[in-house]
């Protein structure tokens, strides 16, 4: 699927369904949110929420008292969504429509996060591409979140990639260190369940 494409599949999803008909909703991100308490970061730290899309992420972390946090997606119907949900704390949130295989970061970030993003890209060249711009824009750690290979070959009518912890390991080994994994059960809104796969991986220091 072409860039033009994608933007105009998930456009089209967030224009036609609300978050309980959708399967990657989540009332409390609590598994995300979990890893970003463990790296023991400051309040200024620069968090990106990749494909956050309308999740409740950003929410919480502003909660949190975060204050510097970017929420990227590709759907600007997502994050008109998000931003409507928020009201006023919407302006103390950095918005980016994007794809993520265009996106060019003017900086850098402490936390990337990606629930859900990475696994819908499939062939070589994409992942390359994104392993290079994560790469190049995590000055300190990353959290993944895919599909295992437990859990659904395809989201949203995508095919998308599966994953087990050596595999997502053996993607960002050349730069990043794996601290830990987790695999969770996600209940969708309509009662199935989403085996998930969780890694942190850490910059590793440029010798």
């Amino acid at each position: 699927m072409d860039d033009i494409n994608r933007k105009k599949h998930w456009e089209t999803v967030y224009e036609t369904k609300n978050p309980d008909q959708v399967s990657w909703t989540q009332e409390i991100p609590k598994t995300s949110l979990d890893f970003i308490s463990s790296l023991g970061v400051t309040k200024d730290a620069k968090i990106i929420d990749i494909g956050g899309g309308d999740s409740k992420l950003v929410d919480y972390l502003l909660e949190k008292g975060f204050e510097n946090i970017t929420v990227l997606d590709i759907s600007e119907k997502a994050i008109e969504k998000a931003q409507k949900r928020l009201g006023d704390k919407a302006k103390k949130v950095n918005w980016i429509i994007s794809d993520i295989l265009d996106f060019q970061p003017a900086t850098t970030f402490d936390i990337w996060h990606d629930r859900a993003s990475f696994h819908f890209l499939t062939t070589d060249q994409q992942i390359s591409k994104y392993i290079n711009l994560a790469t190049k824009s995590v000055k300190g750690f990353m959290i993944i979140g895919t599909f295992s290979t437990d859990g659904p070959k395809k989201c949203s009518g995508l095919e998308i990639k599966q994953y087990n912890e050596q595999a997502l390991t053996d993607e960002f080994k050349n730069d990043f260190e794996k601290i830990t994994c987790v695999t969770e059960d996600h209940k969708t809104p309509f009662d199935t369940t989403q085996n998930f796969l969780f890694c942190s991986f850490k910059k590793k220091e440029i010798l």
